[in-house]
């Protein structure tokens, strides 16, 4: 799996919500992570959310597009309350 973004997006990502593009790529690694489509935030391309934990154990949602075997991150947050349980229900 391979991941791209928006170099100056991930910058402001971080600063704004304290969570690296490149951290966030490890939730595509949990076993536990749950996909979601996420048709209201994107008229131009099937945007997807995914909820997960990180390696360095964030609990995080990443909003991203798949192409072939390329995931491009758009944001990434740590989870809300309401989303951790969502995430820990399974």
């Amino acid at each position: 799996m391979d991941f791209e973004w928006n170099k100056s997006k991930a910058e402001i990502n971080l600063k704004k919500h304290g969570v690296s593009f490149q951290e966030a790529a490890t939730v595509f690694g949990d076993n536990l992570a749950l996909t979601f489509n996420d048709p209201d935030h994107s008229i131009d391309e099937h945007r997807l959310l995914t909820f997960g934990v990180t390696r360095t154990g964030k609990y995080v949602v990443v909003s991203h597009t798949e192409l072939d075997t390329m995931i491009r991150i758009i944001s990434a947050r740590q989870m809300t309350k309401q989303e951790k349980k969502i995430y820990e229900e399974g």
